[in-house]
């Protein structure tokens, strides 16, 4: 049986990436099932954020690709043109975000650390999930929570990124116990990282916040 697959990119529906920036990430990583990187997508009307400014603190080097319209990358402070055809190579530690200039903007993200054998951590389902839950999709989101669990065992981010939707969904107890499992994948990465998170404000009160936190 053939393992190949075929997809029409400008037919990927776009994912609401955060509510309160905007940007749209075409989730390619978890339609294809692709692992030996992490791949997606970004898409944007003019004007709209396209990537989200961020440093890559993941220790990934990314390659990014504007396959069509154009876009503003915006690389530690210096701003620069990026028309279809723009191969922007960037390292862990550099900051960059990208606003679409032309309609139907579509950029292509690929990164993995080098010399470390890529590890798929869940984050874009969870961004799936999470649109489908603000969309009232409870139970399609968590269904794609689960397929997020079955394809990451053993990687703090999966239960970690669960802790966060049930955190979202109001269901503390449930969000503790994925949190407890993260933690005992990988403590020092989890306590680096949930102090900072919002996702997980719900919790802060709770007196396990600081048991399981520390």
């Amino acid at each position: 049986m053939s393992g190949y697959q075929i997809l029409d990119l400008a037919a990927i529906e776009p994912v609401p990436y955060h509510a309160r920036e905007g940007e749209k990430l075409l989730p390619i990583q978890r339609l294809t099932g692709f692992r030996a990187a992490g791949v997606n997508g970004w898409t944007g009307e003019p004007g709209e954020k396209l990537v989200p400014e961020h440093d890559e603190d993941s220790g990934h080097e990314e390659l990014y690709v504007v396959v069509r319209g154009r876009a503003t990358f915006t690389v530690d402070g210096n701003a620069f043109d990026a028309p279809a055809g723009t191969l922007v190579h960037l390292l862990a530690g550099e900051l960059r975000a990208a606003v679409a200039e032309e309609p139907g903007t579509i950029v292509i993200a690929v990164g993995a650390t080098p010399g470390e054998a890529y590890v798929v951590q869940g984050w874009t389902s969870f961004a799936v999930a999470d649109a489908l839950r603000r969309g009232g999709r409870l139970g399609e989101a968590r269904v794609v929570m689960q397929e997020m669990l079955e394809l990451a065992p053993g990687q703090w981010g999966a239960p970690y990124n669960v802790a966060c939707f049930e955190a979202l969904e109001g269901e503390i107890d449930a969000a503790f116990r994925y949190l407890e499992q993260a933690v005992e994948i990988d403590a020092q990465a989890v306590r680096d990282f949930a102090p900072n998170d919002s996702d997980l404000d719900a919790l802060h009160d709770d007196p396990r916040w600081r048991s399981v936190i520390g």
